[in-house]
């Protein structure tokens, strides 16, 4: 059972049977969110990957540029199965250029509207100045054209005609759930004490990118123990934060 532990009225009511989640590089859905989706598919929610950039600028050694790119795939599709994850779509742009112009929010869009997911899980558009590493540019990036996909180009008939005219018609996405953003806008905490292992072994996956995992380890379990006791999760647990947003509910209606 996915335990949840909300300081607002959503999140823990609302049925998830599909959820779409974007990220600028590979590895970045791992620390942020991995214990939750585990938690979501052990109870058959279908999760899809859509990572922005091939994180082509990655890893430590300049003679691996050209193979980092397929490594840092396959790292990703190998911890995506760890969770319980099968699908992972590229948009294969630069890292470290990725920019929220309108050739990425329509390729956002197109697949918000194919997979018509409950929850869009999303990097945070807002700067976390206390931990200024979650921020990375690329980052930022993916949450603006996100937000900008889910409200409104996606629900949005008239958004981006040539993708109706492909059969993807407008899309009204329920849930949006970001991650990595400031402290003092988490609404939403999950336990995933049940799931920390599978979280972790996730993480070791790309070890392209991190020389020293018993490190990594130490650090992402402080991570989420602190995370555990900021939402009161109570001792000994451990939790991943959000920042989730109702985008369509009973309470909205007309685009309001």
């Amino acid at each position: 059972m996915l335990t949840q532990h909300t300081t607002d009225p959503f999140g823990s009511n609302h049925r998830v049977e599909r959820v779409l989640c974007f990220t600028a590089h590979p590895d970045d859905v791992d620390f942020g969110a991995a214990g939750t989706i585990a938690a979501w598919t052990a109870e058959g929610v279908e999760v899809t990957y859509c990572v922005m950039t091939d994180g082509d600028a990655g890893g430590f050694e300049p003679r691996e540029r050209e193979a980092i790119i397929a490594q840092r795939a396959a790292e990703q599709f190998q911890a995506a199965q760890i969770v319980g994850v099968k699908n992972v779509h590229y948009l294969h742009r630069r890292d470290g250029y990725l920019t929220p112009d309108h050739s990425v929010i329509a390729e956002v869009v197109a697949l918000i509207r194919e997979i018509r997911p409950d929850v869009v899980l999303s990097m945070h558009p807002q700067r976390n100045w206390a931990r200024i590493q979650k921020s990375h540019p690329d980052h930022l990036a993916v949450g603006e054209a996100v937000t900008r996909a889910v409200y409104p180009a996606a629900e949005n008939p008239f958004a981006y005609p040539e993708l109706a005219e492909r059969g993807l018609e407008a899309y009204k996405v329920p849930w949006l759930w970001l991650m990595a953003g400031p402290e003092e806008l988490e609404n939403h905490f999950v336990d995933v004490t049940e799931h920390v292992e599978a979280k972790l072994a996730a993480i070791r996956i790309h070890a392209s990118q991190h020389p020293d995992l018993t490190a990594m380890d130490r650090s992402v379990r402080q991570g989420l123990e602190d995370t555990a006791a900021r939402g009161g999760l109570g001792e000994g647990r451990l939790a991943e934060a959000f920042h989730v947003v109702a985008v369509n509910g009973q309470s909205t209606f007309a685009g309001f």
